[in-house]
């Protein structure tokens, strides 16, 4: 996978922002199991688009999204019990995702700033962190909780950007769902696509400066787009 546009772009970034959920860690496929288990125990079918809406959502939007897929007043209560299950089932096994660490440790030996820009609470990006033992590779966490507009706005990116000394221009954000790419291409990031779930639209793919399989695609891409030793 080449880099689309101006490479030069890529070769002058100093920072890199990532998800989480579908992204450094196998637990996207964790939620949207748990969406479906709350689902069936309401007489809920929850249909593929689901999935499309909900990842990389927080706050207001997430609860809308929730009223209208299992036909509730109270989102809120059926957000959180979701993340209740999933914590759960997190405690002491965090899945990572293939090319996790090696990506990590080459931005880190090429002096790359990196942080966690995540949806999820921040107890939970700090305890998949601290399972997996990636939480040194890290300079900062933010959660979906400090902003106030979540994905698809741009705010968590600007945020972590602003935490490890970049310009948001400076920094490559790494996504596995469309309304992620959407937060990083609105905030002026080279967004990299990494599909989990979803297979990003010809839209989404037009704000990606790249869309690789894996992570050790992305390293290999960029690293070989001028940030190696």
């Amino acid at each position: 996978m080449k880099l689309k546009g101006n490479s030069e772009t890529a070769m002058e970034c100093r920072g890199a922002i990532f998800d989480m959920d579908g992204l450094l860690f196998d637990t996207e496929k964790v939620f949207q199991q748990t969406w479906h288990e709350i689902a069936y125990e309401r007489g809920v079918t929850l249909p593929d688009s689901y999935a499309r809406e909900i990842s990389g959502t927080t706050g207001e939007d997430s609860r809308k999204i929730v009223e209208k897929y299992y036909k509730t007043t109270d989102g809120r209560a059926v957000i959180e019990e979701c993340k209740r299950r999933v914590r759960k089932k997190l405690e002491k096994n965090v899945p990572e995702k293939p090319g996790v660490e090696n990506i990590l440790r080459r931005f880190r030996e090429n002096g790359i700033r990196t942080a966690v820009a995540s949806s999820s609470d921040k107890e939970l990006i700090e305890n998949n962190l601290r399972v997996t033992g990636l939480a040194g590779y890290f300079d900062e966490v933010v959660s979906g909780k400090e902003v106030k507009r979540g994905k698809p706005a741009p705010d968590i990116f600007l945020l972590a950007a602003e935490r490890i000394g970049c310009s948001p221009c400076e920094c490559y954000v790494f996504e596995d769902s469309e309304n992620g790419i959407r937060a990083g291409a609105a905030a002026g990031c080279f967004a990299v696509m990494v599909p989990d779930l979803v297979t990003p639209s010809d839209e989404v793919r037009e704000l990606c400066g790249a869309v690789c399989e894996s992570l050790d695609e992305a390293a290999e891409v960029l690293m070989g787009n001028g940030i190696s030793r």
